[in-house]
Parts: structure tokens; C-alpha cells; sequence
């Protein structure tokens, strides 16, 4: 290239300045114009990612109204503080429930005799078991470790909750066992195995001895249950939390002797605080939409979505699914947003919200308020009840067929259980295991039964009282069978439910021996001749087609033709599928920004050639301009030559006049 540091020298026109000149000259409309495109393109892409957010923002609001649980909030009281309580409106309904706490759960401490010394008297060796609850634990005690520490750091690290520690008592040492957890069922076994033979007596390992039989230790807190009174039924926990009595409701006693009044009541304004969310953010959309798209009647612009056909297709989608009656309650009392009070103005396009309205409604006609929003199935037969829907579930009536019934597993007796049988030590203990998975042993009270029907209900209300039973949630059904014989009954239905006899003491007065019990069969059949799976009592559709991922509940012991399911989506579930559309990977706004994004790649490919035909035209401006340049610096060397020839020549020519 032409040095341009040198232009101009022969002409003093031809400089670099006029070529700069001339280069921005070239370069400025291509230059305009994309940075106008640049410009507009930026602007789309941040106007579709506001409304993008917007948008996005109404999904959560209508994702709560989409679910029935959040359309029947309850909330509950307690009269007394020293009774706290929480709800669960997924699983709680309506009442009044008095709680009269009787004891509080407490755990178990023990103490020993005093020593002289924690870490150089002697405790005795052996071996010492030690168990609390489930847990339990087998130590050694030799010479490394047979002093009261040391029997306090073995039974520390052996992790079966129970906390050792050494007090100094201040005439001698004692050591002090607590169990870490409430109620009787943990409280603290101890049995050893003495080295000097005798496992019993106060001397060596044997002082440490607690159970059953021997208690050489000293029992400073004894091991307690909680018990309260609901509703004048005594209920016994193994903690001061009761969370499984009453569906959906929790509560922990904090004080003994107290009394509190527990009222659970649907809380209506907690759900028309949900509809207003909603009516909000909907609102905050439309204002959003406004700015984007509307005309200023100030300025006369329109904004920068003015005229977008994307913008109006989902307005036109929006309205659509708020403004139609839901399919499927076209006769039923609610059937559109405008029915609880929730109206649309036309002129704004935002929603008015009369929130006494709706709270009528509410409580007037639940049911149809909850399947105006949310997705709702509705049985033709009290057999069935619906659970929920899949991803691919689709509204519509389906038909019910139970090809299987679901029932229960349990195990029958031997023979027949008679009357006045005598329960004494020899034949008091039944040890069971439950749907594989909870064995326990119950002790039946020490007495003569005048009548079976009197010890049925005695082993029930032991199996009933059951802390190990309990904490598994689990349950088992006694009665007779028709022939007077002894069966029991998992409360559990489907292929994992069982009862099994493990041992039994001098079984034959009860007429039991130790048997395997017999599974029970989960539910199997079709919802509109979709194929489905079991599970208990609840049937999952898997096969294609509309119904596809329906749970259904089917009473146990119920099979055939068990009528119809109507699936009802309401407006909440469709405006989330909407929203998910609209904003999703594939939706039509990032289609728009990728489009967008692409174009903005373009215009930067373009820059880059504008960049490389200016570099061409610049380059070719020099080479010009140094020719004639040069050409120039020449005519002009010429022109001097010939002023000094003709200079040269004139006093020749003045000589000769």
C-alpha cells in the first residue's frame, strides 16, 4: 500500500484528510443502516424478554389454583398454648377436638452406686449388654477399660441411644445413664455377664444390672409415654408429638393436666388471597402488554411490540382460556370466572376481583369452585376415588373396569377359639410380623376369659397399643372366621400385605401355632379399556391414551363394572399448560429471540465485510491518489524546468534588441 503519510506533498490537494473524508463518506449509509437494524433488533429482544417475565410471573399464582389441595385451606386453634397445633390442608377437614394431656413423654435415667474413684476403681469384667428400643450393643469389659469412665465411653461410642456420663456427687462417683429418646418403649435394658460368676448381685459388672428381673442400678427418672385424651378417647405416644390421630392435624403437648378446644376450619380468605395473587399478576401483564404494544397518545408512538402478531396471539390465547365456560361443568352452579367474581374489562383488558363474591361461592358450592381451577375427577360409583392425573391425562369421561379386587393379607388360626381360656406366664406372649416389615410381640393380660369374644378384643386392643406398630403407621385387624377360628388381618391391601405368627407360647389354647400368612392381591383393570397397573388399591393407567397416568382408589374386596370417571381441567391447570407453551424452550417468544439473535449474527457478518470493502476502497483511494500525486509533483518539476529555461533565455533576448 501506498504510504498515505506522504499524499499531498506534490499537490497539497490529494492528502489524507480528503481520503478520510471520502471513506466515511462510503462507509456511513451501510454503517446507518445497520446500526438501525442493530438498534430495533436489541429493543425486540429486551421487549419479548419483558414480556417473557411477565408472563412467567402468572405461572406460579395459576400453578397454586391448579392444585385442589390449595382450594380447600383449612387453618386451626388451640385454646391453650401449652397444646400447639399445625394443619395439613392437603389431608385435613373440618372439627372440634377437646385434648385433655394426661402425662407427658419423658425418657429414662439410671444411676449407679458411688465409687470411689472414675478412673482408677475398679467396676468389674465381663461382658455388658446394654439396649435401648430397637437398638442394642454387646461391650467388653477387661483391664483396659473397667472403670466408671471407661464403662462411659464404651457405652458413649456405641451409638444405641444412650448417653453415659460420670458425677461427681461429691463423697464418690456415679454413673448415669439417659436414654436419648422419650417413651417406654426406649427405656434402658441393662444384663451382663460377670466374670466372677455371678450375673445378679451388687458386686462387679452384676451392680450395673437393669431390667426386667434385677434393677441393681437406681431408676431417677422413669421412662414415660405420652398420654392424652381426645375427645374422651386415651391415645398413648411414645413422644409428646402427635401427628398420626387425627388426619391432617398435628399437635405437641407441652405441659401435663392442661386442657385445650382444637378447631379446624376452611379458611376462605386464605384461598381468595390465592385468586387475588393471580387477578394481580394477570393485571401486571396486561400493563406490561400496554407499554409494549399500545399508542401514546402524547408522543403519537406506538411501543415497540405496536402491531406484533405474537403479542396479540397470546392475548387472544389468554382470553380464551380465562373467558370460556370450563368443559365439563357446562350444568353445574360455577362454570366461568365471572360466576365468583372475577369479570374482565374489555377497554383495559385487565380482571376485577369481588372477593366477597367468591368467598360466597366458596362456601356455597366447593366442589365446582375447585374444579373451576384446578383438575378434578368426578366418580358415578362411591367405590372409586380419584387421586390424581399424569402429564398425559386429557379431560374426558372414561369407564371404570376392575378385573382384580385389591384385598388384604393375614393369617387364620388352627382351630377354633374357645370360651374360658385361661391366660396365665405360660401363655401370654404372641409374637407377629407385619407386611414384612415390623415384627412385634404383644402380652395379653393374665386372667380367665369368660367368652372368645372377650379375648379378641383383649389381643386387639394389645396389638392396637403397640408402640412399634404405631411408629411404623401400621395396623392389624382380629376376629373370628366363620368356623370360630382366630384371624388376623393386615390393615394394609395389595401384594405386600401380611400377617405372620413368628412364635407363640403353648399356642393350642388360643388354637395358633407359628405360620407364614397368606399375601394380598393388589387391584388390576382398565379405565376406558386403557391398561393400568396395581398398587394396593390404587390403579395407575399406563396404557396410550387419554386417560394415561389417571390414579384411581378402588374400595377393597370391589371389582367389575364400577361406572365412570369425568376429568375436569380447570382453568388454573390450562393457563399453566398455556404459560408452560408460551415461554417454554420451544415457545413463541424464544422462536422470536432466536430469530432475533440470529439476525443480530448477520448484521455483525455484515459489518465485518463493510469492514473489509472499505479496507479495499480505502487502499484503492491511496494507490489513485499517490499516482496522481505523483504525476502532479511531476508537472510540476516540469513546470519549474521550463520557468528557469524561459528565465535563462531572458537577458539573451534583452541583448538582442
Amino acid at each position: 500500500m501506498a504510504n498515505i503519510s506522504a499524499l499531498g506533498i506534490g499537490s497539497g490537494v490529494l492528502n489524507s484528510d480528503l481520503v478520510d473524508q471520502l471513506v466515511e463518506a462510503e462507509r456511513a449509509p451501510t454503517e446507518n443502516r445497520l446500526d438501525t437494524r442493530t438498534q430495533k433488533a436489541e429493543l425486540l429482544i429486551s421487549a419479548y424478554g419483558t414480556l417473557k417475565s411477565a408472563i412467567t410471573e402468572l405461572r406460579l399464582p395459576m400453578r397454586q389454583l391448579s392444585a385442589p389441595d390449595n382450594l380447600k385451606a383449612f387453618s386451626a386453634t388451640s385454646s391453650n398454648e401449652d397444646v400447639s397445633v399445625t394443619v395439613d390442608s392437603t389431608k385435613a377437614s373440618r372439627g372440634t377436638y377437646n385434648v385433655n394431656v394426661l402425662s407427658l413423654a419423658q425418657s429414662q435415667s439410671l444411676a449407679s452406686s458411688t465409687f470411689a474413684d472414675r478412673d482408677s476403681t475398679s467396676v468389674g469384667t465381663g461382658s455388658f449388654t446394654i439396649s435401648s428400643g430397637d437398638k442394642s450393643a454387646t461391650l467388653t469389659i477387661d483391664g483396659s477399660n473397667n472403670t466408671l469412665q471407661g464403662l462411659a465411653d464404651e457405652i458413649n461410642e456405641a451409638g444405641i441411644g444412650v448417653s453415659a456420663g460420670v458425677i461427681d456427687t461429691g463423697s464418690g462417683f456415679r454413673l448415669v445413664l439417659s436414654s436419648e429418646e422419650t417413651g417406654e418403649a426406649n427405656a434402658i435394658s441393662v444384663s451382663v455377664t460377670d466374670d466372677d460368676g455371678n450375673n445378679d448381685d451388687a458386686a462387679g459388672l452384676s451392680q450395673f444390672v437393669f431390667n426386667d428381673t434385677t434393677q441393681n442400678m437406681q431408676e431417677t427418672i422413669a421412662a414415660k409415654d405420652a398420654r392424652v385424651e381426645i375427645n374422651g378417647i386415651e391415645i398413648t405416644r411414645s413422644t409428646n408429638s402427635f401427628t398420626d390421630v387425627i388426619d391432617g392435624l398435628s399437635f405437641e403437648a407441652k405441659a401435663e393436666g392442661v386442657t385445650s378446644t382444637i378447631k379446624v376450619e376452611q379458611d376462605f380468605g386464605a384461598v381468595a388471597d390465592r385468586v387475588g395473587a393471580f387477578v394481580e399478576k394477570f393485571n401486571a401483564l396486561q400493563t406490561t402488554i400496554k407499554g409494549l404494544s399500545g399508542f401514546n397518545a402524547e408522543t403519537g408512538q406506538g411501543g415497540i411490540l405496536s402491531g406484533d402478531t405474537t403479542i396479540r396471539s397470546i392475548q387472544a390465547q389468554l382470553r380464551n382460556v380465562l373467558g370460556r365456560v370450563v368443559p365439563g361443568l357446562e350444568n353445574a352452579s360455577i362454570r366461568t370466572l365471572a360466576d365468583v367474581g372475577i369479570t374482565t374489562d374489555y377497554e383495559t383488558g385487565g380482571l376485577s376481583f369481588d372477593r366477597a363474591k367468591f368467598e360466597e361461592q366458596l362456601k356455597k358450592n366447593p366442589d365446582d369452585v375447585t374444579a373451576l381451577f384446578a383438575e378434578q375427577g368426578r366418580t358415578s360409583s362411591a367405590d372409586v376415588e380419584f387421586l390424581g392425573s399424569g402429564s398425559g391425562t386429557t379431560r374426558g369421561n372414561y369407564a371404570i373396569n376392575i378385573t382384580q379386587a385389591a384385598t388384604q393379607g393375614g393369617v387364620l388360626g388352627d382351630s377354633a377359639l374357645t370360651d374360658g381360656v385361661v391366660i396365665d406366664s405360660t401363655n401370654d406372649e404372641i409374637e407377629f410380623t407385619v407386611d414384612g416389615s415390623t415384627n412385634f410381640t404383644i402380652q395379653l393380660s393374665q386372667q380367665t376369659y369368660a367368652s372368645a369374644a372377650d379375648l379378641v378384643a383383649e389381643i386387639q386392643s394389645q396389638i392396637d397399643s403397640n408402640s412399634a406398630l404405631n411408629a411404623a403407621g401400621q395396623s392389624v385387624r382380629v376376629g373370628l372366621d366363620s368356623n370360630g377360628v382366630l384371624q388376623f388381618t393386615s390393615g394394609a391391601f395389595g401384594s405386600s400385605s401380611n400377617v405372620s405368627i413368628l412364635s407363640v407360647e403353648n399356642g393350642a389354647a388360643l388354637g395358633l401355632s407359628a405360620k407364614t400368612g397368606t399375601l394380598g392381591k393388589d387391584v388390576a383393570g382398565t379405565v376406558n379399556g386403557q391398561e393400568a397397573t396395581g398398587d394396593g388399591r390404587v390403579l395407575t393407567v399406563t396404557g396410550a391414551g387419554g386417560a394415561k397416568g389417571m390414579q384411581l382408589q378402588v374400595a377393597g374386596y370391589k371389582d367389575g363394572d364400577l361406572g365412570r370417571v369425568n376429568f375436569i381441567e380447570g382453568i388454573g391447570e390450562q393457563a399453566v399448560n398455556l404459560v408452560t407453551d408460551i415461554v417454554g424452550a420451544d415457545g413463541i417468544l424464544d422462536a422470536k429471540t432466536d430469530s432475533l439473535s440470529r439476525d443480530l449474527e448477520r448484521i455483525q457478518e455484515e459489518r465485518i465485510r463493510l469492514e473489509d470493502r472499505i479496507a479495499s476502497y480505502r487502499e484503492r483511494l491511496v494507490s489513485q491518489f499517490t499516482a496522481a500525486d505523483s504525476l502532479i509533483s511531476q508537472l510540476n518539476s516540469t513546470g519549474d524546468y521550463l520557468t528557469q529555461q524561459l528565465a535563462a533565455l531572458a537577458p539573451q533576448n534583452n541583448s538582442n534588441r
